[in-house]
């Protein structure tokens, strides 16, 4: 028996077998409940009613507890700053994610529903308040909501600071609280006579009432969402729970039973599958980033790489993908009552390539009228490229004495630059992106031309199953902006 063949047979067989059982650790929905590692959420204490029947959901769902730490909104955060760990926080207002992800303790934020501010009174208002002003009267006992501590303590102190209300009220409120919970609950007992809470916390007291103010519908409307922690050691697992709650058919109809105005959520998907569409010059910068996506978000991305005008015809024909990375802006113009608004992320330059050295001393796109030159170009019908190739060299005047010396127009450039290899083609225009990948083996040239320069748009479909799934990508996409810039790109969307 030759014993070294069968040890490395062997010990293959064990490496293989420890991938897979690491790959169902990391997997949601594929072992039972006895290998799953709880999660760790920390969330606003005035959210729990939802909150806690979406985890008891969840764990019975998929076996995975849920030990969730209740606080303020505010006092939360400190602590997430402090301590570092966990894997979820939840916020009664979406400026404490944004807040958590500038110091770098959150990546992803999930919305999940929306409050408004009201000022909060027993049943039947026996003390007849109507207003801010109402609530400055002597006899009444109002509590607030601690600034530092709560996202409604904060919206509030703003609100009325604006309004000229706040010194005088904070001087005669008879209790700060660190929890809206904590407000409601003296309101119900009759201890004070009025505060100024959620909307949706007051909805879950059925002795109490809320007396909405014009004023604060437009400025203190308010989004609950969730975010994942860069401290989270199951990043994915969080992920798939997060999602859960952001569902429009698991975790939102709670938040719409307890009174909250959810937001329009994807649809519910155990490992999510979505289809985008890309431009073929995207993607060597976008490639690892879908890779690392999935990984993390536990998800399927569809990549269809093509011309942008091969795209857009199949999405006139019916096909609809979930987003849409074009090529070109022009190219997004075209079939943009399919996408919500389009992002513009990067550009990239049309440039000539031709072969090592430049044999053939060209120098401008002016050199390609010489007649002989075997050229090439993307194809106008198929290619963003193409069209872009087409109208700028109409622009300048040279578009016909040019195409008397193409010998290839092809839907993409990439094959426009091995057939520049192969030395069937003497120079194309392709874009500066296209070129990455054959430094050092031909020379890149200016067109020496105006405008020569093509922009990248991003956008979600609209109808889309997984809306905030795509969203998600793009920031994803966004976060790697160096990259997309070391492959021959010029990021224009802003930075965090």
């Amino acid at each position: 028996m030759n014993w070294a063949k069968t040890t490395a047979v062997l010990s293959l067989l064990v490496i293989l077998g420890f991938a897979w059982m690491l790959q169902l650790q990391q997997r949601p929905g594929t072992s039972g409940a006895g290998d799953r590692a709880g999660l760790v959420l920390y969330c606003a204490a005035g959210i729990q009613p939802p909150v806690e029947e979406a985890a008891k959901a969840y764990t019975a769902e998929y076996g995975i507890p849920v030990q969730i730490q209740y606080g303020g909104s505010g006092t939360l955060l400190s602590n997430l700053q402090v301590a570092r760990r966990g894997d979820l926080y939840l916020a009664g207002d979406r400026s404490y994610l944004e807040r958590a992800r500038g110091r770098g303790l959150v990546r992803e934020i999930l919305p999940l529903a929306r409050m408004l501010p009201v000022i909060a009174v027993g049943k039947g208002n026996p003390k007849g308040v109507t207003g801010v002003a109402d609530l400055l009267e002597p006899e009444l006992a109002v509590a607030l909501a601690n600034p530092d501590a709560t996202a409604i303590g904060t919206l509030v102190q703003a609100m009325l600071m604006r309004s000229g209300h706040w010194a005088e009220l904070e001087a005669k409120a008879v209790v700060t609280k660190p929890t809206v919970t904590e407000i409601a609950n003296d309101l119900k007992l009759g201890t004070i006579d009025a505060a100024v809470l959620w909307d949706a916390t007051v909805a879950q007291y059925p002795e109490l009432e809320g007396i909405r103010v014009t004023d604060w519908e437009a400025a203190g409307e308010q989004q609950i969402g969730v975010g994942v922690l860069e401290s989270s050691e199951q990043p994915t697992r969080a992920l798939h729970f997060a999602r859960y709650l952001a569902a429009r058919d698991r975790g939102l109809p709670l938040f719409a039973r307890h009174g909250y105005t959810p937001v329009a959520g994807d649809l519910w998907a155990d490992v999510p599958e979505a289809t985008l569409f890309s431009g073929g010059v995207n993607r060597v910068a976008v490639e690892p980033t879908i890779i690392a996506f999935e990984q993390r978000e536990g998800c399927t991305i569809n990549r269809v790489y093509n011309g942008c005008g091969i795209l857009v015809a199949q999405m006139k024909a019916g096909q609809r993908p979930d987003a849409y990375f074009s090529c070109d802006v022009s190219f997004m113009t075209q079939v943009a009552d399919l996408f919500l608004d389009s992002v513009d992320l990067s550009e990239t330059d049309m440039v000539l390539v031709v072969a090592k050295a430049n044999p053939l001393g060209i120098r401008s796109a002016h050199d390609l009228t010489r007649p002989g030159l075997r050229l090439g170009v993307t194809n106008a019908e198929q290619s963003a490229l193409g069209a872009l190739t087409k109208a700028l060299l109409e622009k300048h005047g040279l578009y016909a004495a040019i195409m008397e010396n193409v010998r290839s127009q092809t839907p993409t450039a990439d094959m426009l630059v091995n057939q520049l290899r192969t030395g069937s083609l003497d120079a194309v225009i392709v874009y500066q992106a296209n070129t990455s990948q054959i430094e050092g083996k031909a020379e890149v040239l200016s067109l020496g031309l105006e405008d020569a320069v093509a922009r990248q748009p991003y956008a979600v479909g609209v109808g889309t199953e997984h809306q905030h799934l795509m969203q998600r990508l793009m920031e994803a996409i966004e976060r790697d902006a160096e990259h997309f810039e070391a492959t021959g790109f010029r990021w224009v969307a802003e930075r965090d």
